[in-house]
């Protein structure tokens, strides 16, 4: 199983296509309630749907995009206009995270985890069935 894309709400779809585009993701599908994009690195996708109620989205998937130039990308996003809610900070988990939140109110990490993001110190040993 191969994780496809990641759909999150959108109150208006071209300031949102204007953001994602501003991340680094390439548009490849453009209708008036709907955006899909390529991401710069390997094969998955992600889209916006036009919504006209985003209530508790603040409280719903946060969406993680793994920078291995975290500090340059957040801080030439910074330059483009992009908010931050938080600076690159290293966590106790041994990952580099920065949080902002897209025009929707969609909480985003940008982070770098590097062998971590799979193969923490603490990662479980495969068991036999």
């Amino acid at each position: 199983m191969r994780l496809n894309q990641v759909t999150v709400p959108a109150l208006d779809v071209e300031r949102s296509i204007a953001f994602y585009q501003t991340l680094g993701l390439k548009l490849i599908v453009k209708s008036p309630h709907y955006a899909r994009f390529e991401l710069p690195d390997g094969e998955s996708t992600f889209s916006l749907h036009l919504t006209d109620n985003v209530e508790g989205v603040e409280r719903g998937p946060h969406v993680y995009f793994e920078c291995e130039d975290l500090d340059a990308r957040v801080a030439t996003l910074k330059a483009k206009g992009i908010v931050f809610d938080s600076d690159p900070v290293d966590q106790s988990w041994l990952w580099r995270e920065a949080w902002l939140t897209d025009p929707a109110g969609v909480k985003l990490c940008l982070y770098y985890a590097g062998k971590n993001r799979l193969d923490p110190p603490w990662r479980l040993n495969d068991q036999p069935a």
